[in-house]
């Protein structure tokens, strides 16, 4: 009985599959430490600096959810408690679409992707094009994913009773550090969520800032009308989403990247003309075939 040397097809498919996704893999890990590198460089322009108009707005949003803790959360509550069944189950619907995983899931593949396919043996055009598109979906990411992780934290630190607690609505019932669902109140992580895409991507396309916002007012009123949050709640989230969105907008244009340090603007990002030549090259594995 003769015994055979050579490995299965089966065998040497496993293993050139392998290869391949372990290079692909190491490419990716290669460009996403490479982007995180640029992305912590050293500051190369000053931004615009801070109105006092802004110093005010944050001082007077302040005053509001203070205020608001004393003379509107509970009627808010009371009023979301008689709402028809009908009109809360719509909002319990509608308020799914402002968890962060509705942009960070999509925008985190996208950027996967760009670094999957991105290489050296691509021409300079190719390489610009997804340059510009890796670094605006980095923007659109780390402008909706600081903002809602801080809140996530933040808010189970303050410890603060959502409405329902206690089958009555005490706005100033807080147990700090316990790190429960039922006391992470304030902020709404909702609300950061939603104003923070209204803000990044608003940023990137100004003509989207009306639709973003409307979303971003939508969601807030569904987690007063589900009574999870209080009013000052979804302000406060708003609050948060809205300056951290901001920060890493001026972080990117103190380094020159997808904003002007001047006067915040988006630089031209690729063109869809541009990305459709992109994508017919790699879709017919050639570099060389990348024309615009």
């Amino acid at each position: 009985m003769s015994t055979s040397n050579s490995a299965s097809p089966q065998s040497v498919w496993r293993a050139t599959g392998l290869a391949a996704v372990s290079f692909v893999a190491q490419r990716i890990v290669s460009n996403l430490a490479r982007w995180i590198v640029v992305l912590v460089r050293a500051p190369r322009a000053r931004p615009a600096r801070w109105s006092a108009a802004a110093f005010v707005a944050v001082a007077l949003t302040v005053a509001v959810i203070i205020a608001m803790m004393f003379f509107v959360d509970t009627m808010a509550s009371d009023w979301a408690r008689h709402l028809p069944t009908s009109l809360i189950d719509i909002a319990d619907e509608i308020t799914n679409f402002g968890r962060s995983g509705w942009f960070l899931y999509p925008l985190g593949f996208l950027l996967l992707c760009v670094a999957a396919v991105m290489t050296p043996s691509l021409p300079p055009m190719a390489q610009g094009t997804l340059a510009l598109l890796a670094a605006r979906l980095g923007f659109l990411f780390t402008a909706i994913a600081l903002p809602s992780l801080f809140a996530t934290i933040i808010k189970r630190l303050i410890g603060r009773a959502r409405p329902y607690v206690g089958g009555h609505d005490d706005p100033f019932l807080y147990l700090p550090l316990i790190w429960r669902p039922e006391y992470a109140s304030m902020p709404s992580g909702h609300a950061t969520t939603a104003t923070a895409a209204a803000i990044a991507i608003g940023a990137i396309w100004p003509h989207s800032r009306l639709v973003m916002w409307l979303y971003a007012l939508i969601i807030m009123l569904t987690r007063v009308v589900i009574d999870v949050h209080h009013p000052s709640d979804v302000i406060a989230g708003a609050l948060v989403g809205v300056i951290g969105a901001l920060l890493v907008r001026r972080w990117l244009a103190a380094r020159r990247l997808v904003f002007a340090a001047g006067d915040l603007r988006p630089f031209p990002g690729p063109s869809w003309r541009r990305l459709k030549a992109v994508a017919r090259g790699l879709r017919a594995g050639s570099a060389a075939s990348v024309k615009v």
